[in-house]
């Protein structure tokens, strides 16, 4: 013990008598102020980063489109296997076969058109001005999280739903419907991928799910499409045949179910809003392109209405498609090549032209801000028309999918 006392006298000694005694005491009594200042940056740092984390998550849903060549088996592939879209007999060996048989001709129709399908482009500028504009409408709810989802690409998996459209701290995920109509097989596709993973307790932070439908009768999307419609009239076509132009107003077809699917009747009231704010300035007809496979779908077909009208005399045609967001292979090749340049030639049209698909019309990004805003004030969790089901629907996921998204409460 007498050595132990001895001991700490001398280092004690040797301690105060040190140059760094003074600087070593100091940094004791600095170091509980050090320490206080630091967590107070760490505690400022953390709550920027809990502000800077979205509240809200907009899943952007389409079908999409192959971006390269090299894309275009797989999407033919998941496209022939859905049920919902198409039925064929012995459906899981044949949609591979019809999916192989037909990709080298697809792969050359994108080719011709700049290799790949630019709806990943235009839906991205498209998303991007909605957010850039909700900002400002609605602080409560940013910052936002938006994606695009394709579900017949591999933008819609569960690894990136899991990395990217639930992010720690969301509280609300809308699953925005981006097609201009609602259409019973596409929303089925939407839908019916997302449920299982996100009713599956675990694989997601809690959210509250709601969906959103592009309502196409809202006031401000009528006005886009009657101004791309009221150009092309006016300014594209000669001023000569303006008043002798039928307006063939086209959509994508649809399978015949007859189980109350309210996509013909959704598509009929855009055309008839649009045709009503243009004073039904031409004469039109609503028809169905891009059919596939020998089932009965919706008609008259758009090719042979043209060929229709030509023969009866109608040689000046305006082309409007009216179920699209962008430009994609139905507008940029079956539109514009197949019929308004081959179809066309062979039936001796004498003037057609195409109205611009919706693309980057501020316009546009304007009408998607003003819908997702009016849907996040209202503290609903579907649009009207997505709670019900078709009364004639034999899908038991369908029912068991539209309540799930239906019920969502905080």
């Amino acid at each position: 013990m007498a050595a132990l006392r001895t001991g700490g006298r001398l280092l004690h000694k040797f301690v105060k008598s040190s140059s760094s005694y003074s600087k070593f005491c100091a940094s004791i009594q600095w170091r509980p102020q050090f320490t206080a200042a630091a967590h107070a940056i760490q505690l400022k740092q953390h709550s920027q980063q809990e502000q800077r984390k979205p509240k809200t998550g907009i899943l952007m849903l389409n079908m999409g489109g192959p971006e390269t060549v090299d894309d275009v088996h797989d999407f033919l592939l998941r496209l022939f296997l859905d049920k919902d879209l198409m039925t064929l007999p012995a459906q899981n060996k044949l949609a591979p076969f019809i999916a192989k048989r037909r990709t080298p001709k697809v792969q050359e129709q994108y080719i011709k058109i700049g290799g790949g399908s630019p709806i990943k482009m235009w839906t991205t500028m498209q998303g991007e001005g909605m957010v850039k504009l909700l900002d400002e409408m609605s602080p409560q709810t940013v910052p936002l999280n938006w994606q695009i989802g394709f579900f017949f690409l591999n933008l819609l998996c569960l690894g990136t739903l899991r990395a990217a459209f639930v992010y720690p701290g969301t509280r609300q995920q809308l699953s925005f419907f981006f097609f201009p109509s609602l259409c019973c097989t596409r929303e089925k596709g939407c839908l019916g991928f997302l449920y299982p993973y996100c009713c599956h307790k675990g694989l997601f932070p809690p959210v509250l799910w709601s969906s959103l439908c592009l309502q196409t009768v809202f006031g401000l999307l009528i006005c886009v499409f009657t101004s791309h419609f009221s150009c092309c009239l006016n300014i594209v076509f000669p001023k000569e045949f303006r008043f002798d132009i039928v307006a063939v107003v086209t959509a994508h077809i649809s399978k015949v179910i007859n189980r109350g699917d309210p996509y013909p009747q959704e598509v009929g009231a855009t055309v008839q809003r649009v045709m009503e704010k243009l004073n039904y300035c031409n004469p039109y007809r609503l028809v169905w392109q891009s059919k596939v496979g020998p089932m009965p779908w919706l008609g008259p077909p758009t090719d042979g209405t043209i060929k229709g009208l030509c023969q009866r005399g109608k040689k000046n045609i305006l082309l409007v498609p009216i179920a699209f967001t962008s430009d994609h292979i139905e507008t940029l090749h079956e539109l514009d090549i197949e019929y308004a340049q081959d179809l066309a030639n062979e039936c001796g049209v004498e003037n057609i032209r195409r109205a611009e698909s919706l693309n980057g019309n501020p316009l546009f990004f304007k009408a998607l801000a003003d819908l997702v805003h009016s849907h996040l004030k209202s503290n609903e969790t579907c649009s009207k028309q997505l709670t019900l089901r078709c009364p004639l629907c034999v899908n038991p996921v369908c029912g068991e999918t539209k309540a799930f998204f239906a019920d969502q409460k905080e």
